[in-house]
């Protein structure tokens, strides 16, 4: 695919109309910041399988030559979601789908609101609300065009979101899953939205959108109430980061696994790998990947709970011993737990240098299932990756907040680029950024050569149980030889392009201001210049 460059600004989403919008906001003089508020409401209309404004949200925000910063807007779980109150409803796990799976706070609206403080802090942030949000309002009440992926996971997925409180009433037409390029109205959502604008974001939690948003929430039986949302805050903390041969990476902080995209590219660059063409290559990578998720899944959670620091592991002490356990010939063993969800990621720099990495999701397609009457709104299933085992790491309590497979991801190199990266794809998110990040940086591929060259997803799929290495069929037939041999359980997927891979984006700022950006083939989106 074809690299975008610009000596302005850029975004990249995996929807060309959340792009645009987020491009037209630059174009207006607006921040990266503005740009991405922009193209977060839009692509929760335009791409509602995979995500919403009832979800959560985290950002990276950099100035021009500082470290980024971690806006975490994630929500916890409400006062009615205890392990208790799941026992005597008769459940050992957490729903997935309906109200018992929207139990969490949805943090995104208010990490808008957080970000654009931030905005004015710089200096900027002076568009009004009503204009970022203005093309989401648009889409919303004109109607999307429904696209391929929603219309084929609508229907896969009918016999569990179907029966889910509003879901037919706004995602159905006439009853039954629309069809790619149908015309889907969200006439609510469009009013919500018009009303966030109007009145600020804080109306999501503490305004009359809040109290609507609530009455609904008790109304299905949701254990999240209104006290849950007048008490949420996001908030900024410090992100992790690592040192690398050619820069230092940054992640988002515990409850994400972002911990586990930093320890993947930490390993790897340890090894003595020569490109990205050699058979080692993938091999190499997924080492590195069982090794981090071993870590992950022992440590990530509401860092009010965490075992220990995550710090540790991005020390060259542990990482120099840990790489030397990695064979170049044989793979570990490895059994591993589901972790799927479905998420966006996107990108924006303005030409002062401000970037913004970006990720926004109500975990699986359509979260909950569960659609808000009063205000259009999807809310998240994000708490149904809490245990309902009391000696869990990730038990359910009130207040607490959920693993997160959310992570954006941005990096600054010696040279003086700037990389904003990431994608979709849950379990699939840190190794997609292993992928690109060491194809363009390491190996000195194009943007648009990185993401869209052959990809591979360690770990199960839904309804499959095998821990199995799934790769597109693009692979040169002696790298899967090469796998084979190596003992990984190989699976060549019937696919040159598959969304089991995610949507990947990046946008590289070189030291005299340049862009370079690209979005992915497997997605609907792309790159938008200012």
């Amino acid at each position: 695919m074809d690299t975008v460059t610009s000596s302005g600004g850029m975004v990249v989403a995996p929807h060309k109309a959340a792009a645009d919008a987020g491009a037209e906001i630059l174009r207006d003089g607006g921040s990266a910041i503005e740009a991405m508020i922009a193209a977060a409401s839009t692509i929760a209309v335009v791409y509602p399988h995979m995500n919403a404004i009832g979800g959560d949200g985290f950002w990276l925000i950099a100035e021009h030559g500082k470290d980024p910063k971690a806006l975490m807007a994630c929500g916890g779980a409400g006062s009615g979601a205890s392990i208790k109150a799941y026992n005597d409803a008769g459940y050992e796990y957490v729903p997935t789908r309906g109200p018992l799976a929207a139990l969490t706070v949805a943090g995104t609206v208010a990490g808008w609101d957080l970000a654009l403080e931030a905005a004015k802090r710089l200096g900027k942030g002076k568009t009004p609300r009503r204009d970022l949000l203005a093309a989401a309002v648009r889409y919303a009440k004109e109607g999307i065009v429904v696209s391929k992926s929603q219309a084929e996971l609508t229907t896969q997925k009918l016999p569990e979101l179907a029966p889910q409180p509003g879901f037919a009433n706004v995602f159905l037409l006439d009853g039954k899953p629309p069809q790619e390029g149908d015309l889907l109205k969200q006439e609510r959502l469009a009013d919500t939205l018009e009303h966030l604008g109007l009145e600020g974001f804080v109306e999501f939690y503490k305004g009359d959108v809040g109290a609507s948003i609530a009455a609904d929430l008790e109304q299905i039986g949701s254990p999240v109430t209104r006290a849950d949302l007048g008490r949420f805050e996001a908030r900024f903390k410090e992100a992790l980061k690592v040192q690398l041969k050619m820069g230092t990476i940054f992640n988002a902080p515990l409850p994400t696994q972002g911990l586990a995209s930093l320890i993947i590219l930490a390993l790897f660059d340890r090894l003595s790998i020569r490109d990205a063409s050699c058979p080692e290559y993938v091999h190499a990578l997924v080492e590195a990947t069982k090794r981090a998720f071993l870590v992950r899944d022992r440590l990530v959670t509401d860092p009010a709970y965490a075992p220990e620091s995550p710090r540790h592991y991005l020390k060259e002490k542990w990482l120099d011993s840990e790489a030397a356990k990695i064979s170049l010939h044989r793979a570990l063993e490895w059994p591993t737990a589901p972790s799927a969800g479905d998420t966006i990621w996107m990108g924006a720099v303005d030409k002062s240098g401000l970037s913004v990495s970006f990720i926004q999701s109500i975990y699986w397609e359509f979260g909950s299932g569960c659609v808000l009457p009063q205000t259009g709104i999807t809310w998240q299933n994000r708490g149904s990756s809490f245990s309902l085992r009391p000696d869990a790491l990730n038990a359910l309590a009130p207040g607490r907040l959920p693993f997160h497979t959310l992570n954006p991801a941005m990096a600054r190199m010696v040279d003086g680029r700037t990389v904003t990266y990431g994608t979709m794809g849950g379990e699939g998110q840190p190794q997609t950024q292993a992928a690109i990040y060491s194809r363009h940086i390491m190996f000195s591929q194009s943007v648009g050569a990185a993401i869209d060259a052959p990809r591979w997803l360690l770990g199960r799929t839904w309804g499959d149980e095998t821990a199995a290495l799934r790769l597109e069929n693009r692979f040169d037939p002696d790298t899967l030889r090469y796998l084979e041999k190596a003992g990984h359980n190989v699976v060549v997927l019937d696919e040159d392009y598959s969304d089991t891979m995610g949507h990947a984006g990046m946008i590289v700022r070189n030291s005299r201001g340049g862009l370079e950006g690209a979005h992915d083939p497997r997605a609907d989106g792309g790159a938008a210049i200012a």
